[in-house]
């Protein structure tokens, strides 16, 4: 376990970062939220290994499981696509509907 000044390994401090930025990304509008979280669930893995690697499988299923549940929206999105099923975005997100033309003749 690599230790800085601060008596805390590097992969419970960026652990701790990635907290954060997950808590200001989830005060973005919805259509804010799509990049940053896009970020930060790509960068889950790496870090859930990194944390691992330091402090066992224990402490990894812990961070899994919170991972697994701040991110189980987008995780079963991508796993209905994945498989084919149909899936729908939140309201936020879709299109906004065109208005309907109105005839001439009324």
């Amino acid at each position: 376990m690599w230790q800085n000044g601060l008596g805390m390994s590097t992969s419970l401090i960026l652990g701790f970062l990635w907290v954060i930025a997950s808590a200001i990304t989830a005060f973005l509008p919805m259509r804010r939220q799509m990049v940053p979280g896009l970020g930060l669930l790509l960068a889950a893995p790496v870090l859930l290994w990194f944390i691992a690697q330091d402090y066992g499988i224990w402490v990894f299923l812990v961070t899994l499981l919170a991972a697994l549940s701040m991110f189980r929206n987008p995780l079963i999105y991508f796993a209905r696509r994945a498989m084919g099923l149909p899936v729908s975005l939140p309201k936020d997100l879709q299109p906004a509907p065109k208005p309907v033309a109105e005839e001439n003749g009324k």
